[in-house]
């Protein structure tokens, strides 16, 4: 939630530098740098565009949210609350598996066999 209050709350500038169609420097938070083609040194010489100025600079301005409402107080009712804690209460218990697995024969004792009743009574399965 603290994300999303930063992300929707967080302004910033796109500065670019281009020089004729080529993009030469770009910056978020500074000033982009220039090429030195609009100096004014470039601009008095003789072989310059005779005031023609190849270079432009280009801004872009994204401007977040200024004003937060914070309204807590119409959010949910006392039943709503219930409900909402009850609901999620019992999702995350519907996929708890049994830890053991439960039996009621554990604790008793198998019988002590004496005689081997099979070959009292000679009957073999084949």
């Amino acid at each position: 939630m603290a994300l999303l209050v930063l992300f929707s709350t967080l302004s910033f500038t796109v500065e670019s530098h281009y020089c004729g169609d080529f993009l030469v420097d770009s910056s978020i938070f500074g000033h982009a740098e220039s090429c030195g083609m609009n100096s004014p040194q470039m601009n008095s010489s003789k072989d310059s565009l005779k005031g023609k100025n190849c270079c432009n600079n280009e801004q872009i301005v994204l401007n977040g949210q200024n004003e937060l409402n914070i309204a807590s107080d119409n959010m949910f009712t006392i039943d709503q609350q219930i409900f909402v804690a009850s609901f999620v209460y019992t999702y995350i218990n519907l996929f708890k598996g049994l830890d053991n697995q439960i039996t009621s024969y554990e604790e008793y004792n198998s019988p002590l066999v004496i005689r081997q009743i099979y070959k009292l009574y000679e009957t073999y399965l084949i």
